[in-house]
Formats: structure tokens, sequence, C-alpha cells
């Protein structure tokens, strides 16, 4: 009876160390948890606002070095173009229109007293002429960074199923193809000049990637398949050329003034182009909002801010934040129609 009673009270006993142990596990994994996401919003703060901007001399800017910009003639990637020259880079800007690039190169050599030389190409047609004629340019001059701007998107907000071909193609042409050829061409030069330099010369590329990327978004899947690419391709090219000393970092942004976005307003969660460029070469080399993702920075404090929570809070990847951006992008597809349908009883 004893000898029963005993061993009920080894059971318990038992049970008792695991429940405990147990409760300790999940508190030991709470405080693991807490502790990440303080730590995080600590990183996020100080990457925007504490941190003094960066110095491109690592880069070799006011040395003669030059950096190549696709997509340079309008938006984005002109504001690169003028702040990129004013840190003191030469510059090699691609783009389709040529006036718009001889404007462009008048205004900011003019300005900077750098040296601009331009190279008009559709990368839309993804032409063997195209990349040969980026190679014949490009190699005449000592280059240290490329930003890879060149985007594309849909029209409109559509379903995958009633995408046009052309549309689809172009997309993934744009966004993936021409990004991954005119890198695979520039990036060997950009080893070459770092290692040929005097001084400690880091080399420097850019992506453009965008929230379309970060979250799965309904109604636009072929620009957010292109961009969520961009991300894997971008993080594990820079664990590629870290031992060339070459940063690679992916650009995440929400929306931005441009003709590509069709929004003309600002407001607190969509900067202009020149405060958006302005906020992402202050802070390259630091994650801002994007603090779980490696070789990745979400610059513009707002986007920062609303990746952080989204990514805290419930996860990019999740169905509540995606059923938001397929009602989200659905409105925005009913009003385009109803404009398109408006404008064709006018003419």
């Amino acid at each position: 009876m004893l000898d029963s009673f005993m061993t009920q009270l080894e059971i318990v006993g038992n049970r008792s160390k695991c429940v405990n142990m147990l409760l300790w596990s999940i508190f030991g994994f709470g405080v693991l948890k807490a502790t990440t996401l303080i730590l995080r919003i600590m990183a996020c703060f100080v990457d925007l606002f504490v941190l003094p901007p960066v110095n491109y001399s690592k880069y070799g800017s006011k040395n003669g070095n030059y950096c190549v910009i696709t997509g340079a003639s309008d938006g984005i990637g002109k504001e690169f173009a003028f702040q990129m020259a004013k840190r003191g880079f030469n510059l090699i800007l691609i783009s389709r229109t040529l006036s718009k690039l001889e404007t462009l190169q008048k205004e900011i050599s003019t300005k900077y007293n750098v040296k601009v030389e331009v190279l008009a190409i559709d990368v839309a047609k993804d032409s063997e002429d195209n990349y040969s004629a980026i190679k014949e340019l490009c190699g005449k001059f000592p280059i240290t960074a490329l930003i890879n701007n060149v985007g594309q998107s849909h029209s409109i907000p559509v379903p995958f199923l009633e995408t046009d071909e052309d549309e689809m193609r172009r997309i993934i042409t744009i966004n993936n193809t021409a990004t991954l050829m005119i890198t695979q061409i520039i990036a060997p030069m950009i080893i070459k000049t770092t290692k040929e330099s005097s001084k400690k010369t880091r080399g420097l590329i850019l992506t453009m990637g965008s929230f379309g990327g970060l979250i799965p978004t309904p109604l636009l899947a072929t620009y957010s398949g292109s961009k969520a690419f961009l991300q894997s391709w971008s993080s594990s090219l820079a664990g590629e050329l870290k031992e060339h000393n070459v940063d690679v970092e992916l650009i995440i942004s929400y929306l931005v003034t441009s003709s590509m976005s069709k929004i003309r307003k600002t407001s607190m969660m969509i900067p202009n182009p020149k405060t958006f460029v302005a906020s992402t070469l202050r802070n390259i080399g630091r994650r801002c909002g994007a603090q779980e993702r490696y070789a990745t920075i979400t610059p513009y404090w707002s986007h920062a801010l609303y990746q952080l929570a989204i990514v805290e809070a419930v996860g990019v990847y999740s169905h509540l934040v995606n059923y938001i951006n397929y009602v989200f992008h659905k409105s925005i597809r009913i009003r385009a129609l109803k404009k398109a349908a408006r404008d064709a009883k006018k003419q």
C-alpha cells in the first residue's frame, strides 16, 4: 500500500517537473521573441534617425570612377543620377529615350562638373545588340557602382489569368532578364576597378525591389513574382561578391510618386523620388525596416516602420495581409476600369 502511494507521488512529481519544464520553455521562448522584437525596433530607429549619412568615398567617389544607372531618364532613376553626381561620381546613364538622356546629360554635367555618358536602348527587347552596346561603352571606364533601377509593372491591377501575354513577358524581361544580364556585364568591371584601385575602394550594386515583392500581391501577380525573385537573387549575389569587396543591396520601397505608380501627390507614406533616393543613399549598408533580411534595405522611414509592423505582427505571407492586398488592388482596378470607360465615351 505504501509502495503504491509512493509510486503515485513519484509519477505526480515527474509530471510536475515536465509541466514546469514546459512552462519555463514557453517563458524562455517568449522572452527570446520579445528581446528580438525590441532589438529589431531599436536597430531600425538607430539606422533611420541616429547614424550619420554613409560616406561614399569608400565607393570611389570624387576619384574619377563611374556609376552605371539603368532606367535613368525619369523618376527614381533620374534622381539617382542627380544625387550620385552630387556625391562626385561620373555617370553612365542607360534608358530608352535618347532625347531625355541628352537633356539630363547636359543638366548634370553643367551642374555638378562630372562626366556623363548616355546610352539609349530598350531593354524590353532583350537583344544581344543591347548587351553588346552596354559592354562596349562601359568597358571604357572605371566603374565602381551599378544601380539596377529599370522596372515595369502592370498598366492596372489585373487577374493573372487575364494578363496580356505581351505585358507579362515585358515585365519579366525588364525586371529580371535585363537586370541579370546587365549585372553580369558590369559586376566584373566593378571587381576589376576595385582590385586595381590604390585605395581600399569597395564596389556597390543596388537593385530596386518593392513591397510587391515583399508581400504577395493579388492582381499584380506577375510583377509581384518578378520582384520577389530579385529579393532572393540579390541576397544570393551579395553572399557571392562579399569576398570581392562589393556590397550588394536590394532596396525595398512602398509607393513613390512616379509615372509607374501613377501617383502624383505626396503624403507621409508616399514620398517623391528626391526624398526617397536621399533616404536610400543616406542609409546604404543598413537594414532600417528590413531587419530580418540579409543585404536588404527599406530606407524611407514610414516604409520601414510599415514593414517592421507587418513582419512582426502577422507576417508577410499571412492570409490577412494577402486578403487586404487583394481588396486594395481590386478597388484600384475597379476605379481604373470606370475611368477607361468614361474616357472611351468621350471619344
